[in-house]
This record gives C-alpha cells, sequence and structure tokens, in this order.
C-alpha cells in the first residue's frame, strides 16, 4: 500500500468539522477526533466523502478493530 503524503496530511481537513485529521497507526483511515468519523486511505489516496465516513471510537486508533473500507 503507498503511504499518505506527509505533506498532503498537513493540510487535509475533516470536511465536516474543519479540524485536522489524524492517521492511524495502520495508515488505512484518516481519522477526525472532533466528528468522531474515520474516512478510508485507498493506496495513499484520502476518501473524504460522507459516503465514505464510519463512526469512530476512541479505542479503536490502532486500526484492530476496524472493518475493510
Amino acid at each position: 500500500m503507498a503511504g499518505l503524503n506527509p505533506k498532503l496530511l498537513d493540510v487535509l481537513v475533516c470536511p465536516f468539522t474543519k479540524a485536522p485529521l489524524v492517521l492511524s497507526d495502520d495508515e488505512a483511515w484518516l481519522l477526525s477526533h472532533k466528528a468522531g468519523v474515520a474516512f478510508p486511505v485507498h493506496d495513499g489516496v484520502p476518501i473524504l466523502c460522507a459516503d465514505a465516513a464510519r463512526p469512530f471510537f476512541e479505542d479503536e486508533e490502532d486500526g484492530a478493530n476496524r472493518g475493510a473500507p
């Protein structure tokens, strides 16, 4: 899997809250702590649309409990 460009991560914000996004430990999700949602990352490309978002719980940050995007 291609990683997310760190420069891109610096400028991305949650489309709902405009708060910064955090990359999950497994680099498969962008997390919006403020909105409580996670957005998938496919081959280094963040998918920041409402249809792709899923609920995110703080204990999931390591990615261990997530389903496939």
